[in-house]
């Protein structure tokens, strides 16, 4: 499967007084994207605990980029309520400008 998709980064700057902050500076979320369909297979991020790395995967895997992004930001503000909301929208519309930048879509 591997020859099939794509594995793209978008990065943030994280707010101030987050967990994540003492080990990063910035939040990034990474994707795997299936090339035909721009769909997210996978997705991970750099927040400190496994619970909202494997949360923001979960939210964020079946939405496909071809379509914009939308939707996965309305997902994320409607159902992630902690205090990266902010850093990891932008970090997703980074990695959506990451996607366009393959021109694929």
């Amino acid at each position: 499967m591997i020859n099939n998709t794509y594995f793209i980064a978008g990065h943030a700057k994280l707010p101030q007084g987050m967990a994540a902050k003492s080990v990063f500076d910035t939040l990034t979320i990474t994707a795997e994207i299936d090339a035909k369909y721009g769909v997210i297979l996978e997705a991970s991020c750099t927040l400190a605990t496994e619970h909202g790395k494997s949360y923001v995967g979960q939210l964020l895997r079946g939405f496909s980029l071809r379509e914009g992004i939308a939707e996965p930001i309305r997902a994320l503000q409607h159902h992630y309520r902690g205090r990266a909301a902010n850093a990891l929208i932008a970090a997703l519309k980074d990695l959506h400008m990451q996607y366009e930048q393959l021109n694929l879509s």
